[in-house]
């Protein structure tokens, strides 16, 4: 009976999703640039809140509350603070140049096109290189969240991992293919405040079940390093999974967190400035006046819920000291927390907060891929008086293949959300972030220096993760920090070394500095 009510209760809010979609459909279906980018209409609420529910994913709930129950404060801290910085510096710094250049560079409604529109590139081999890059990183992405999907689903109703992780995406599938973007801003801004809704409550009642601030103490003396902030937890593991006598489970002495370790956390705040799930955001703001308004409620929406999600993994390590035996399962513990606290239909609502952070993100992942291919690649470079219409059926056929590639990555055997975020995180950064920053920021950029700086930020990605990371000592840092320099460094002296852009070029850059739309 109870499973039965949770279900409910997780059934009101994916009904309400839908009604959503269906109800935006007819409107965003209208055009590419309505279906695609709003007819950049956002408000400031749903732009805020959009941005930050799309980037946050089931790994705010999940991955983040996860490593900060397996391994303490040290690195779920240091990468929270991370983000927070780098979140309000790309609300201050980016949102309102690229909301304004995006619009005068030919009105480019994704974030490949403005990349191709703003270099002048005739060939459209820039816009190519986005749109593949986006389609690989992102395909990454989706399969993070169906993992989400499929350890809620099957952890509630003990059911096969597999089925369920097919029924999350066939959710998300139906609500994206319907609605467009309009349809995901207006579901994003419902799933933010029912994230932070539910972070805050778990939180609450964890707190007060767990002791206070006296009995969470207490609770977690015995783990070394535990709480402490330049260090970290050390869980005595057999066979990956930690040992537990008479009931504690057991730590080795832990581990200092250095200096460059933490700046290595902290890079995650980096990636903002490349996420395109962000950065449409930006391009979709009604008008530029409206950003410090977002801004405003963006960065206190992100303070909240990422303290919320760190200490959630702190007080479910105080309150279930053993319970969680692997960095995987212990994923799970606001699902437990969830559950334990809260009447069964009540419960199913909270626990639908980890369903709106994946849901939030997997449909904007999945509708920037589908533009990408459909609005940069068929049309732009196969098919360039393809129709309205045919775009649209080639976007949602996209849609459905990066939900397949998605469930195969779900079920490949890497169950850890918090991991699989961090290596699309780091390619979609190094490849996009600096890209951004020079074209907003320096006019001498070039477009050879472009196509450079993107290549060489997803090739240091991969080699760095797959083959550098393993040496150890300083090479063991996230890769997204040296990617991110080498394709900065690459951008600026390949621009140097080539001719200079032209005078219109110069001249939309101008432009771009002093008009506000």
């Amino acid at each position: 009976m109870a499973n039965l009510l949770t279900l409910v209760g997780i059934g009101a809010y994916l009904v309400t999703m839908i009604v959503i979609g269906l109800w935006y459909a007819r409107k965003s279906n209208a055009n590419p640039e309505e279906y695609f980018l709003a007819s950049r209409g956002f408000g400031p609420w749903v732009a805020a809140l959009s941005a930050e529910a799309s980037d946050m994913s089931g790994w705010l709930l999940m991955g983040l509350p996860g490593v900060a129950y397996f391994t303490g404060y040290g690195e779920a801290f240091w990468t929270a603070l991370g983000l927070f910085i780098g979140t309000w510096v790309n609300w201050a710094l980016v949102a309102k140049r690229l909301r304004s250049y995006s619009q005068i560079a030919d009105n480019a409604i994704t974030l490949p096109e403005f990349f191709s529109k703003r270099f002048h590139d005739k060939k459209r081999v820039l816009l190519a290189i986005a749109a593949l890059i986006s389609l690989l990183f992102f395909s990454i992405y989706v399969g993070a969240q169906f993992i989400t999907f499929g350890k809620l689903f099957s952890y509630i109703f003990n059911a096969n991992m597999v089925a369920m992780v097919i029924l999350g995406a066939a959710l998300v599938l139906a609500y994206t293919l319907l609605g467009g973007f309009m349809a995901v801003g207006m579901t994003d801004l419902i799933q933010g405040l029912l994230m932070v809704g539910a972070l805050v409550l778990v939180l609450a009642f964890g707190f007060f079940n767990a002791g206070g601030f006296s009995g969470i103490a207490q609770n977690l003396a015995n783990f070394p390093r535990f709480t402490d902030f330049f260090g970290i937890a050390t869980p005595v593991l057999e066979n990956n999974v930690q040992n537990v006598v008479n009931g504690v489970p057991q730590f080795g002495a832990g581990a200092d967190y250095g200096i460059l370790t933490i700046i290595s956390t902290m890079a995650w705040g980096l990636g903002y400035f490349g996420m395109p799930q962000v950065l449409i955001r930006f391009m979709a703001i009604k008008k530029t006046s409206l950003i410090r308004t977002s801004r405003s409620i963006a960065v206190i929406w992100c303070f909240i819920a990422q303290t919320a999600a760190v200490l959630i993994g702190i007080i479910g390590r105080a309150y279930l000291p053993a319970l969680l035996r692997t960095g995987s399962d212990a994923e799970n513990i606001f699902i437990h927390l969830g559950t334990s606290f809260f009447p069964p239909f009540i419960a199913g609502i909270v626990i639908s907060g980890i369903l709106a952070a994946s849901m939030s993100s997997s449909d904007s992942f999945m509708l920037i891929v589908a533009s990408s291919l459909a609005n940069d690649i068929f049309k732009d470079l196969f098919k360039k008086d393809a129709s309205e219409a045919l775009v649209m059926w080639v976007a949602r056929i996209t849609m459905l293949a990066v939900t397949i590639f998605g469930i195969c990555i779900a079920l490949s055997g890497n169950q850890s959300i918090f991991r699989v975020v961090s290596y699309a995180w780091a390619g979609l950064g190094a490849c996009f972030g600096p890209l951004i920053l020079f074209s907003l920021f320096w006019k001498r950029t070039t477009l050879p220096a472009a196509v450079a700086g993107m290549l060489s930020g997803g090739f240091i990605v991969i080699l760095w993760k797959n083959v550098l990371s393993k040496l150890g000592g300083p090479f063991a840092i996230y890769e997204l920090l040296p990617a991110f320099v080498i394709s900065a460094l690459v951008i600026f002296f390949v621009s140097l070394a080539t001719r200079k852009p032209s005078k219109e070029i110069e001249d939309e850059f101008e432009r771009a500095k002093i008009t506000e739309f």
